[in-house]
């Protein structure tokens, strides 16, 4: 890699370069491509594994923060969780037999993630602190930039920032002079123990959170928009026996990663238009409602109004039992403004708080925000994107040469692990790279094969349960660019091998080092 430092320069005034790795060696040999992955989640360490098991050394991993980890570093609110079983949110290559239960917390699921990034070789590689401002295509090479005005040279950019790293923050009319904080944000200084809080939404965090305060808290006040589809948790403890076994035999754990799948599988196509599927899911929910919710009036409000599915179905025991708690609220009245000391509503109540907490989800829609990217011919991604993100197989996009995204367009799972899509994407990503690499040319998805693409997606969405309300699946203007369509052994297939006439290759206009492809192939 090549890297120039903001400001540098020799005694004559030229830029300063400093060559850390890459290029060539002195006898001229070349070497591997110069890589770097933006984002230190799971996307990041799957892709990054996967090349630097296929041989492709020189690679750097740049993470914003002051240490790596992704949502599961940033999450530390009150009952945070995986909420999908971890046989499955975790590497099909790295299982783990030290998990305390199938929905660990999310001190485990972090460690986990240390525990890979050490085992894959990959903690030397990463620069923490190191926030990309922008990203700009050379002709050649792509000139990544930092906020502290760093430049860094690749052959090949791979941002892998994830779909749910910028929290939303709605802009209320007023001021609350308490404490107020997102949950993606958690501030473990503030005291919840004897205080009044107001959680805004009952999304994935919030149907977390409340049960973890409910009793904690003086009382808690839930404000909701939308009721949300429950299915009760399959939830259950590994105990030391399990555990024991699990490290002995690793190969134990294989079947509770299949039966984790089928699972999943029901789920999957109920949320993709099988009949009998949905309905036996929605049975379920409604038996879980009846069960657990006795006073009608509540029942009504957390009866769902919308098809199911078409927003996150969310697994929980105990939420629907928090709610039903003498010191728990569920307002269902509409948000008009804050004040210092409460949250107003449009039946003109004040609901006296001393904590505001927003469980208000992500922009998950506005990929790579806020950084800028700009491809050949000066075209920015912003401007290429602007009627809403789209990349061919969710990795690569028309204009932007040796560029290939993790998590990107269209690869959400509205039903089982995004892990298994991180591993089919670090796969083709690896093909992509040994492709570009051998034929010594820079290589960009050809428009017509994207346009194509995006057309059949977008038809199949069109028809889809996640068309029929508004969610973070969809742009305001209603295209769904977060999810994938089908089941997820289809973008498996799919992407199980690169298709080079997808492909066109381009010729580059300079140079700072030659590439060639790895000796090791495996």
């Amino acid at each position: 890699m090549t890297t120039r430092t903001s400001g540098a320069s020799t005694p004559g005034g030229e830029a300063m370069t400093t060559r850390t790795s890459g290029a060539s060696t002195p006898g001229g040999e070349a070497m591997s491509p110069r890589i770097i992955v933006i984002g230190t989640g799971f996307g990041g360490v799957a892709v990054a594994n996967a090349l630097l098991k296929a041989g492709f050394t020189d690679l750097t991993m740049l993470e914003k923060a002051d240490r790596p980890g992704g949502v599961w570093r940033d999450n530390l609110y009150p009952g945070c969780a995986c909420d999908i079983p971890a046989p499955l949110y975790s590497f099909s290559y790295a299982q783990n037999p030290a998990w305390s239960s199938r929905f660990p917390p999310q001190r485990e699921i972090l460690a986990y993630l240390d525990d890979c990034i050490e085992r894959f070789g990959l903690a030397d590689r990463i620069r923490c602190g190191t926030e990309v401002a922008a990203a700009t295509w050379t002709g050649a090479f792509w000139q990544v930039t930092t906020t502290t005005g760093e430049t860094l040279e690749a052959d090949v950019l791979i941002p892998a920032v994830g779909q749910l790293s910028r929290p939303i923050v709605p802009a209320l009319p007023g001021r609350f002079t308490g404490p107020a904080m997102h949950t993606a944000t958690w501030d473990a200084s503030v005291p919840i123990t004897g205080r009044r809080v107001a959680v805004i939404g009952t999304g994935a965090s919030a149907i977390q959170l409340v049960p973890a305060i409910a009793g904690v808290a003086a009382h808690v006040t839930v404000f909701q928009r939308t009721a949300p589809w429950t299915l009760p948790k399959p939830e259950r403890r590994y105990g030391r026996t399990r555990k024991a076994l699990y490290g002995f035999l690793p190969a134990l754990m294989g079947p509770a990663r299949a039966g984790t799948w089928l699972m999943t599988v029901v789920t999957g196509l109920a949320v993709t238009g099988n009949r009998a599927a949905g309905a036996l899911l929605r049975t379920i929910s409604v038996a879980q409602r009846r069960w657990q919710v006795r006073d009608p009036e509540l029942r009504r409000k957390v009866t769902p109004d919308e098809p199911m599915g078409c927003k996150r179905v969310l697994f929980t025991n105990a939420w629907l039992p928090a709610l039903a708690r003498p010191d728990v609220d569920l307002v269902t009245e509409q948000i008009v403004a804050v004040t210092p000391d409460a949250v107003r509503t449009a039946d003109g109540t004040e609901h006296r708080a001393d904590v505001l907490v927003y469980g208000t989800g992500f922009a998950a829609t506005d990929f790579l925000v806020p950084i800028k990217v700009t491809g050949r011919d000066g075209e920015s991604l912003e401007a290429a994107w602007k009627d809403g993100a789209h990349a061919y197989l969710g990795m690569a996009v028309p204009g932007f040469p040796n560029m290939f995204l993790v998590y990107g367009p269209n690869t959400n799972t509205g039903n089982t692990s995004v892990v298994f899509f991180h591993e089919a994407q670090a796969r083709w990503i690896v093909q992509a790279v040994r492709h570009l690499t051998r034929n010594q040319h820079p290589m960009e998805v050809r428009p017509e094969v994207a346009a194509d693409y995006d057309q059949e997606l977008q038809s199949r969405l069109t028809g889809s349960v996640w068309a029929s309300c508004q969610s973070w699946y969809r742009t305001a203007s209603g295209r769904i660019v977060t999810n994938w369509p089908g089941m997820a052994a289809e973008y498996r297939r799919r992407t199980a091998r690169l298709r080079p006439a997808d492909f066109q290759p381009l010729v580059p206009a300079q140079r700072s080092a030659p590439v060639t492809e790895s000796a090791d192939r495996n």
